[in-house]
């Protein structure tokens, strides 16, 4: 980033500490308020209780992050290395698949062979899990111009466990045993539509060499196919940008999935990729760790692959990554205690508990939410006071807490851009849902009552029936709405939309019809439906989401026109103009609602020294 811009950047840990400082002044002042409402009226005020679990409910995860965001001056000591020359560590490399799209994954192949790395000290290996005979002839033919590649499709038993990537892994692990001169020390791994650059090895290889203790180095998952606004929040650039790098100077780098290279010594510790969890990515980092390994992150864009193209993809891979993270964190304990994580330290437990919770945490998150129209509907004043001054000190502190987390926004979001720190904020509110649903059925409910066993089903392998971004194919308005809204359960966005619209004109018609002049009909308006921020507007219209992308679904050329190809070599690679992404209509949109509520919370802020 520019200077000016890493300067601002580093004035988010103290603003982050100020956002937390004045939430909790805010909801302190809250429940003190409420109580001493009570106690004049000799009343309760249930529903001024309700809405501040509500405004709890929804600051947490703002608490959550907050936490990371303190860091953020921490020094990695994680410089761009890169290995030179011919004299450097074998590795094999394995190319997991199940599935997708030949054509797909055959792109893989060809940028793998084509590494910039001595061909005699690197294998490709393609590990075929959906048993493709189309696939396997494919490669068997790339074979005749790479000696170093290799096919494989183990044989799964019906009936017997094969514990999906976990299994192909591991299947991968002995099958290079077998191959002359055994195993190699390194490993790393691709999905099946990760296109790695060309000096992939060279760049990730330099933090395991450099430190023998690194079992893992992982670079982020950068994308080449996320559509222009990036409407459902598909890119993980907050997470690759801004909180990877602060989680790895703590010591808790991720295993992200794709793109790591891995000591084979520390694998073998660990009993190789763990077969029991739905997240092995995840787990497998995590256990390292816990026997006092070191992980890193590889802040480069050493990788492009492909998001789901599909609303229903995009849906199930989001909610299998928050099962397999409560999973893991389940089966170890949360990190807390057990002998698989003894030698791991402190942030590494911290960030198990807090991932593993605020995925968790979408429960009463959903609840809450759905609890926010129903009181607006009751009639009842969303905030309790015993007198004007207590009113005019929660406007203030309304303000204050709003307009510093604003600017925490700004700065915090700079690594990542703006827009994207909005939309996975969006994303947050509209996903806790379909990922409360997916968790209850997955861990609390039995099978008689709906629970069900999640199995791992690979990204690509998704196939959408709408066809919703390719503009020739693309399904009609009215099945789209269907599918969206019936199949994938937009329709109770819907419900809740609507349902808070119509609580919120009803104590607006109350209000106007039961106060005679204008300041009490104001004060009404204030404490019943207009508390600033006007949180139920914000709520409404990211739960919107799934409306509007039934609608007016992005469009996206094929992938193909995506890539550009060497001539030489065949290789395709993702273009440059495709590895960002801008900002959409709907950017534009939400952004003038959180000026508009911002705006009116700083009206409000200047009445209450007039009024």
């Amino acid at each position: 980033m520019p200077k000016w811009k890493r300067y601002l950047y580093y004035t988010a840990p103290f603003l982050a500490l100020a956002t937390l400082a004045m939430y909790w002044l805010y909801f302190t002042l809250r429940i003190l308020f409420v109580m001493s409402a009570q106690r004049k009226n000799r009343k309760t005020f249930p529903m001024a209780w309700l809405f501040i679990g509500t405004e709890i409910a929804v600051a947490i995860p703002i608490f959550m992050q907050s936490f990371w965001n303190i860091f953020i001056l921490k020094k990695r000591n994680r410089p761009q290395l890169r290995v030179r020359g011919d004299d450097v560590p074998s590795v094999d490399v394995f190319i997991t698949c199940c599935k997708e799209e030949v054509d797909l994954i055959l792109d893989t192949c060809r940028a793998a062979c084509e590494l910039d790395y001595p061909v005699d000290r690197f294998r490709v290996m393609v590990l075929d899990d959906g048993g493709d005979n189309n696939l396997r002839v494919a490669v068997k033919q790339l074979q005749l111009g790479y000696g170093n590649l290799y096919y494989r499709a183990r044989t799964k038993t019906p009936g017997v466990p094969h514990h999906f990537k976990a299994g192909n892994l591991n299947y991968g692990l002995d099958e290079v045993c077998k191959l002359e001169g055994g195993a190699a020390p390194y490993m790393a791994a691709l999905d099946a539509d990760m296109i790695p650059e060309p000096d992939w090895l060279r760049g990730v290889l330099p933090h395991l060499l450099r430190d023998d203790k690194v079992a893992l180095a992982c670079p982020p998952q950068l994308f080449y196919n996320v559509p222009k606004g990036d409407p459902l929040a598909q890119s993980l650039d907050f997470f690759v940008h801004i909180s990877e790098p602060v989680k790895d100077a703590l010591g808790v780098a991720w295993c992200t999935g794709s793109g790591y290279v891995v000591r084979r010594e520390a694998l073998e510790e660990i009993g190789g990729f763990p077969q029991d969890s739905l997240a092995e990515d995840v787990a497998t980092s995590t256990l390292m760790l816990g026997r006092g390994w070191k992980t890193a992150y590889v802040h480069e864009p050493l990788q492009f692959g492909t998001v789901p193209d599909s609303f229903g993809g995009h849906i199930k891979q989001r909610t299998r990554w928050a099962i397999g993270t409560v999973d893991t964190n389940i089966k170890l304990k949360f990190c807390l205690w057990g002998a698989n994580i003894a030698q791991m330290k402190f942030f590494p437990r911290v960030s198990g508990f807090l991932y593993a919770i605020l995925s968790l945490f979408n429960i009463p998150l959903t609840i809450s939410l759905f609890a926010l129209p129903i009181v607006l509907i009751s009639g009842k004043p969303l905030i309790a006071y015993s007198n004007t001054d207590q009113l005019r000190w929660l406007i203030r502190a309304c303000f204050a807490a709003l307009f510093i987390n604003r600017l925490c926004e700004f700065a915090l979001y700079l690594p990542a851009g703006y827009a994207t720190g909005q939309r996975g904020a969006r994303q947050q509110l509209w996903m806790s849902p379909y990922i409360s649903v997916a968790i209850v059925r997955s861990f609390f409910l039995p099978k008689w009552l709906g629970g069900q066993k999640q199995a791992f089903k690979p990204s690509g392998s998704i196939k959408s029936e709408l066809n919703e971004r390719d503009v020739p194919t693309r399904a009609p308005l009215l099945q789209r709405m269907r599918v969206i809204l019936f199949n994938y359960l937009g329709i109770w966005h819907v419900i809740y939309c609507y349902f808070c619209l119509a609580a919120v004109s009803l104590t607006t018609s109350r209000c106007i019809a039961e106060n005679n002049n204008t300041p009490d009909r104001s004060l009404c308006l204030l404490t019943h439906s207009f508390w600033p921020p006007i949180s139920w507007l914000i709520v409404i219209s990211a739960f919107w989401t799934p409306v509007t992308y039934a609608i007016d679904p992005p469009s996206m050329a094929p992938r193909e026109d995506l890539l550009d190809v060497d001539p030489k070599t065949g290789v395709k690679r993702p273009k440059e103009a495709m590895k960002k992404t801008g900002w959409g209509i709907r950017d534009g949109v939400f952004e003038m609602e959180y000026t508009a509520t911002t705006v009116f919370t700083a009206v409000v802020f200047i009445m209450s020294f007039f009024y």
